[in-house]
């Protein structure tokens, strides 16, 4: 079976940026009930010389706005392909993929890029940060890269407002080889956080961190995702996220085994 598949580069968010005017993307973010992300029937199968890899295999979910939601499950069980799709850094082979409303799959590159750029944040588990940048810098590159940049006081009240909400007002002007592993993650989140998205997408975010600096990472993007109504999804193993998650996904073998809410979360 000859299927079609086609990866975007994660890059091309950043460095490629659509016009404003006519594109059908808004950026009206809250945290309302509605479905931020939806996934109808996803698969997502790799050529692998003259067989096949089914790393997702007829995924039905729904994130809601505002959700803190985790995607858990082995290495191999289809985290990571889930999230990449949700990032517009992947598309489905088969079945859609819809964010904030916007059928990922007949968005044409330019509109693909303006969503990353504008509705999605990524946090990674390496953290790449550009080692010249010093903390404000960095959380500052991504306002910098779009058609219209915010003026600069708008863009330094923004990110001094960030600074302090993940604790780093200290370290403001240093560079990340002067951080440890737990303030180098904060400045990942603020970043992920600069151009108000409403999806940040976290894969694996504590794996390179001790037990005690990842717990308290996790306690600052709840916090974060309880005052700013900000949608977090990640990929993890990590059964801390599991258990503060209100949203849980349980992956195997590229299906969902199960898909819960905890009591008082939204529907």
């Amino acid at each position: 079976m000859a299927e079609h598949h086609n990866t975007r580069t994660a890059s091309g968010g950043a460095t490629t940026a659509a016009a404003r005017d006519g594109s059908p993307l808004e950026n009206d973010a809250g945290s309302n009930g509605k479905p931020a992300v939806h996934l109808d029937g996803v698969w997502k199968i790799y050529p692998l010389g003259r067989t096949e890899v089914q790393a997702v295999r007829g995924v039905d979910i729904t994130i809601t706005e505002g959700d803190f939601a985790t995607i858990a499950g082995p290495s191999g069980s289809g985290k990571s392909t889930i999230l990449n799709l949700i990032g517009c850094i992947d598309v489905p082979t088969r079945g859609a993929v819809e964010v904030i409303g916007h059928h990922t799959s007949g968005l044409s590159d330019r509109e693909i890029t303006r969503l990353r750029h504008e509705a999605i944040g990524f946090i990674f588990q390496s953290f790449n940060l550009v080692p010249v940048l010093n903390v404000f810098e960095n959380i500052e590159f991504p306002l910098l890269l779009g058609p219209k940049p915010p003026p600069r006081s708008e863009r330094r009240e923004y990110v001094d407002f960030l600074i302090e909400e993940v604790g780093l007002t200290d370290w403001r002007t240093h560079r990340p080889s002067e951080l440890s592993g737990g303030q180098r993650q904060r400045v990942a989140i603020a970043r992920a956080l600069a151009t108000r998205p409403r999806i940040v997408l976290a894969d694996e975010p504590t794996a390179n961190l001790d037990s005690a600096t990842g717990s308290a990472i996790i306690e600052l993007m709840k916090r974060i995702n309880t005052e700013l109504h900000t949608t977090f999804i990640f990929s993890t193993h990590d059964p801390t996220i599991v258990e503060i998650a209100d949203h849980v996904i349980r992956l195997k073998d590229g299906e969902v085994i199960e898909n819960s809410r905890r009591s008082g979360s939204p529907d």
